[in-house]
Parts: C-alpha cells; sequence; structure tokens
C-alpha cells in the first residue's frame, strides 16, 4: 500500500496535498471542455486537420514556455507565484471557449490555457521535488497524479450532467467555477519550498556549468538525462492529442453526447493506477514501468487502428488509462534523479519542451495521415513508434541501482 508523505514532515505533506487538490480542481475544469470540444470544432466546420493545426500551435508555444519557465525555475528565490499565474491565466480563458465562433477563436484560447500550462509546470513540479526526500519521489508525483486523474474523471461526469441540458456552450462556462476554485487553492494552500540541497548532491563541474549558462544551454545536464530523453522524445513523435481518439471514436459509431464518457472509463483506471506505480517505481526499476507503459500504449493505439467494434473502443479506453498511469509520474521522477537540484528546473524545462517539439509534430502529422490515408495509418504509425521507444528506454548501462546510485553522485 502507497504511503502518505511522511507525517513528520506537516509543511511537505501540506504542499504534495495542495497540489493534488488543485491539480484536481484544474482537471476537472479542463476536462469538461477537452471531452465535448472534437464536436463542438466539428460544428464549427473543423475537421481533423484543423484539429491537428490547432492542438499543434498551441503545444508549440508551450513548449516555448516550458523551456524559459524551466530556466527561470533555477534562478528565483520563490516560485509559487508562477504557478498560481499559470492557474489564474488557464482557467480565466476556458470559460471563453462558450462565445467561440469559428475554429480560429479555439486556438487562441487553447494557445493561452497551454502557454499557461507551460510556464507552471516545472516550477510546479520542482517544488514537489522539494517537499520530499528523493525516496519518495515516485509516490508524491503519483499521488498528484491520481488527484489529477481524478478530476479527469469528476469533469467529464460533469459534462455529461450538464450536456443534455445546457449544451456544449453551457459546458464551458460551468468549467469555470472549479477553476476558480483551482486558483483558490493554489494562492492560499500551496507554501513556498527551499532547494533541498542535501537530497541530491549534484557534482561541481554541473553547477559551475550551469551558474551562467543561457536558457538554451543543456551542458549542465548529465548523459543519463539525454539517454531518456531520446527515447521519451521518439515516442512523442507518434503521442498526438488524445482528441484524435475521441474522433475516431465518433467516426467508429460512438455517439456525440457519450464523448465525455470515454474520459471517465480512461481516467478511471488513470486514476487507481497513478499513486501504486509512483510507489513502485520508489522501490524498483522506473525505466522498466515506463516501457511497459509504452507497450501499452503501443497497444491501445493499434486497437484504434483497427476499431473492430463500439465495444472495443470502450474497453481499449479503460486500457489506455494504464499507460498515462504507468508513464506521467514515473517519467517526472526518473529525470528528476538524474540530475543535481541545481538544474532540476533546467531539466524539466528541456524535458517538456523536446517532448512538446515533438508532440506538435504528432498533432501535425495526425491530422495529415488521417486526411491522406485514412483513420488507420496514423494509428498504427504510433504503435510503432512507441514499441521502438520502449525497447530504447529499457537499453542503458549498468543496473538499475547503479542508474539510481550514479544519478546521485
Amino acid at each position: 500500500m502507497p504511503d502518505p508523505p511522511p507525517a513528520s514532515q506537516p509543511s511537505a505533506a501540506r504542499n504534495i496535498y495542495a497540489f493534488g487538490l488543485t491539480s484536481f480542481l484544474n482537471d476537472t475544469a479542463s476536462e469538461m471542455a477537452y471531452w465535448v470540444l472534437p464536436a463542438f470544432l466539428v460544428s464549427l466546420g473543423a475537421g481533423p486537420a484543423q484539429l491537428g493545426l490547432i492542438e499543434g500551435i498551441a503545444e508549440s508555444v508551450a513548449s516555448f514556455a516550458k523551456l524559459f519557465s524551466g530556466y527561470l525555475t533555477d534562478r528565483v528565490e520563490r516560485r509559487k507565484p508562477i504557478v498560481v499565474a499559470g492557474y489564474f491565466v488557464a482557467n480565466a480563458v476556458k470559460p471563453l471557449l462558450a462565445i467561440g465562433g469559428a475554429w480560429w477563436h479555439i486556438l487562441l484560447i487553447r494557445f493561452s490555457d497551454r502557454l499557461a500550462k507551460g510556464v507552471r509546470g516545472a516550477p510546479r513540479d520542482v517544488m514537489v521535488a522539494e517537499s520530499v526526500p528523493k525516496e519518495r519521489l515516485g509516490s508524491a508525483y503519483g499521488l498528484i497524479q491520481s488527484m489529477d486523474s481524478a478530476g479527469a474523471i469528476a469533469g467529464p461526469l460533469a459534462a455529461l450532467l450538464l450536456l443534455a441540458h445546457y449544451g456544449i456552450r453551457g459546458v464551458f462556462w460551468a468549467a469555470g467555477i472549479p477553476g476558480a476554485l483551482c486558483v483558490l487553492v493554489a494562492l492560499f494552500g500551496i507554501r513556498e519550498t527551499r532547494h533541498r540541497s542535501t537530497d541530491i548532491p549534484a557534482a561541481k563541474p554541473t553547477a559551475s556549468k550551469s551558474e551562467n549558462a543561457p536558457v538554451l544551454s543543456v551542458s549542465a545536464l548529465p548523459a543519463s538525462f539525454f539517454g531518456v530523453l531520446i527515447a521519451v522524445s521518439l515516442f512523442s513523435l507518434g503521442n498526438s492529442s488524445d482528441m484524435f481518439l475521441v474522433m475516431r471514436a465518433q467516426d467508429v459509431g460512438i455517439p456525440v453526447k457519450l464523448a465525455p464518457l470515454l474520459g471517465l472509463v480512461f481516467n478511471i483506471t488513470y486514476t487507481l493506477g497513478s499513486w501504486p506505480a509512483g510507489w513502485f517505481s520508489d522501490r524498483f526499476s522506473r525505466r522498466l514501468i515506463a516501457a511497459a507503459g509504452y507497450l501499452i500504449f503501443a497497444a491501445v493505439y493499434f486497437m484504434f487502428g483497427r476499431a473492430p467494434s463500439t465495444f472495443a473502443i470502450w474497453i481499449t479506453m479503460a486500457v489506455y488509462g494504464l499507460y498515462y498511469a504507468l508513464t506521467q509520474p514515473v517519467l517526472k521522477a526518473l529525470v528528476v534523479e538524474t540530475v543535481g537540484p541545481e538544474v532540476r528546473g533546467r531539466a524539466l524545462g528541456v524535458y517538456f519542451f523536446v517532448t512538446s517539439v515533438a508532440t506538435l509534430a504528432a498533432s501535425l502529422l495526425t491530422g495529415e495521415l488521417w486526411k491522406r490515408y485514412g483513420a488507420s495509418v496514423p494509428f498504427y504509425f504510433s504503435a510503432g513508434l512507441a514499441a521502438v521507444s520502449a525497447v530504447l528506454l529499457v537499453i542503458r548501462r549498468g543496473s538499475p541501482a547503479r542508474q539510481r546510485e550514479a544519478a546521485t553522485l
């Protein structure tokens, strides 16, 4: 059974739970809008190509925000204002989807939403790492991810209940309620952190390199970090927006009114699996656990390529949640433990930036492949990349124990 944050560190426990509640409320708001957005875009005359463009542009701009945010995180004393500002902007623009009258309006709103997420991501994850000892990283990230995905259950359920009475635009307006609560919890619940320099002592050369390094410099980051980054980046080239899964499900025959339920079944397994996955990753190989998640992704996308029936789509969406549970909290912990504390923000910024650029390419490529060759081809392509990435992730020198030990030297 996963352990809660240590009781001997009440402020640390408060921060982890505050981040968890903030994530729950934020994702409730996001998922209320997310799973009905493809149908809304169709009603505005947009198709797969426009969807790919919207998601691609939004993610590409967010990726630059993540890179700069990671650099800034290592330079500033107070990270909480950046995190709060990120949550505020994202939840202020979300209800504006309700007044969108063209697909490019949605592009502007998604642009602002993802930009705000990019700004808050690195400082938030560094604050989490500074709130717990290194041997609890996986558990901390897993708990927050579980709360995040619990919100992704509440969001589609709320959307489903509201959709029949108030329509899609009414759902967008209602998303502002949990969004406002999210900002309040972030403002009053999260406490500022300081560097936990005794947890993961860094090599002196790394510290000197990072002292005055420019924002685009990666010379301070170790080779072990880039080994992880290569595998994750290749995978991300096939990891397009989940909106394509929703669009594929509707293409197979699942009605628009049931689209929020796709998010529900997916997020149930995501919620149940995230904390245990993080807990196990504190005790076993993070790489093997993440690679298993990639193989599950490959199986899911292969099944979406075939799409034999609507029943198969429902089952596959439930399994899809396991991919997220096995990778999202685990990969964050893996990245954090491969670098010293003085470059954690930079490492997370580079990680988020590179994977976001790859995700941009994935969304654009998926939209074009769908348009030119039909719905099955992009899903088969993504499945193949995921399988190769799983192999790359586990190919490394030394045992998992030696890898973790090396990250602390």
